[in-house]
């Protein structure tokens, strides 16, 4: 991982220093997708990369007819895999706007997923996408040994997903996301969900941030003492963990993981542990992702703030 210096200005897009995607992106805009192919086509062996890179070119293609026509005129795992993540926004999209197409949006989405998947069994990307459809249709399958809620979700669904990947980080992030209370969950199963899977996943695991995920999705600025949270000793405990096992793995990444960086470093300024939380942000380089910030006001500022709070530079303009 080499993110860079900070030069005076933060860069929002999702890419960060994937520079190949970035310029795939770049071409799908255009509405050019032989880069998207050849980017997507090198990650068969790496099923992070790729369901990151698939990710972030569907939301810049999900406004065009791209993923279709690449589909028609080449037909292949990639082409299959970018339209089964368009129609999967699309659908997702729709259900948060209310809108009555909802319905027949998510059936092409999933059979846009069955498709994808027939096309490279091994990929989990295409279950993936399923998953994130699930918090729309709310399945009911029994959860396993081990959890005070017992909450039901779609475990069977999860569970083929682990079988292909035990560790795939979407897969975690959208199998918690199901038991957000915005999604039809609740505060009780979201927390033993979080716990569950943070607990069997290695402590050198990104997984281990899923507790600071579900703290920030609980943040209520009305709640007494809401912003002290963090200062708690089984918070502070938690992120002193995920700063001592996880974070000196990123050096190994291929790309910065910004998002995971940024819920690290948030919980540690919280938590008012500002040293750590200087290296944290200083990992990150330039790029920045709006959430966890987001959650507590305008993310530029929030970011701009935790930055100040560490004495690290900040924007010019700021």
């Amino acid at each position: 991982m080499a993110a860079g210096s900070f030069e005076g200005q933060y860069v929002w897009h999702p890419a960060a220093d994937d520079r190949q995607l970035a310029r795939a992106c770049m071409d799908v805009k255009a509405g050019r997708y032989l880069g998207a192919h050849e980017i997507l086509r090198e990650t068969r062996g790496d099923f992070e990369v790729r369901a990151h890179r698939s990710l972030v070119l569907a939301s810049e293609a999900a406004d065009s007819d791209l993923a279709e026509r690449w589909l028609a005129e080449e037909p292949s795992a990639e082409s299959a895999l970018l339209w089964a993540r368009v129609a999967m926004l699309r659908a997702l999209r729709m259900a948060d706007a209310g809108d009555l197409r909802e319905g027949a949006l998510v059936r092409i989405a999933q059979g846009a997923c069955e498709r994808a998947s027939e096309m490279l069994p091994t990929d989990p990307t295409p279950w993936v996408t399923q998953l994130a459809l699930t918090r729309l249709q709310r399945p009911r399958d029994p959860a396993p040994r081990g959890l005070l809620t017992e909450p039901t979700g779609p475990w069977y669904l999860f569970a083929h997903i682990l079988r292909l990947d035990p560790w795939h980080r979407e897969a975690h992030h959208r199998f918690l996301a199901f038991f957000f209370t915005r999604n039809g969950g609740s505060a009780s199963a979201r927390w033993d969900v979080a716990s569950f899977l943070s607990h069997r996943a290695p402590t050198s695991s990104p997984l281990r941030l899923l507790p600071l995920v579900a703290l920030v999705e609980d943040y209520d600025p009305s709640a007494l003492l809401a912003d002290r949270t963090w200062e708690q000793p089984q918070w502070k405990a938690t992120t002193m963990g995920i700063y001592t096992h996880w974070f000196p793995e990123t050096a190994k990444y291929r790309f910065t993981p910004v998002l995971d960086l940024a819920y690290l470093a948030h919980a540690l300024v919280m938590a008012k542990l500002e040293f750590e939380a200087r290296e944290v942000l200083t990992a990150s380089g330039p790029y920045a992702s709006r959430m966890p910030w987001s959650a507590f006001g305008a993310p530029e500022e929030q970011l701009t703030r935790a930055r100040k709070l560490c004495g690290l530079p900040i924007p010019s303009a700021a």
